[in-house]
């Protein structure tokens, strides 16, 4: 699994919903990658934190910037840095 892979199955691995097999190399990759398991780790505080934001106390405008945030993702995507070494 390369970093690509592994940064388009995030979800469903925290959903629970990866093939037994893709969880294994999914998780081998974590034990191999630095930048992955960090970012793994990032989206698992992002999720915690927003998971606590109630919708009806954002403002208009912050809920339509979220959503526009997070709309194209997939295709704004940057590359990762070169691990160091």
């Amino acid at each position: 699994m390369n970093c690509k892979e592994f940064v388009e199955l995030v979800t469903e691995y925290f959903e629970g919903s990866l093939p037994e097999d893709q969880t294994e190399l999914f998780e081998q990759h974590i034990e191999d990658c630095f930048w992955c398991a960090r970012y793994l780790e990032q989206m698992r505080v992002t999720i915690t934190t927003v998971g606590h934001i109630d919708e009806e106390s954002l403002s208009p405008d912050a809920k339509d910037s979220l959503l526009d945030a997070f709309r194209d993702w997939h295709g704004g995507a940057r590359p990762l840095p070169e691990p160091p070494g």
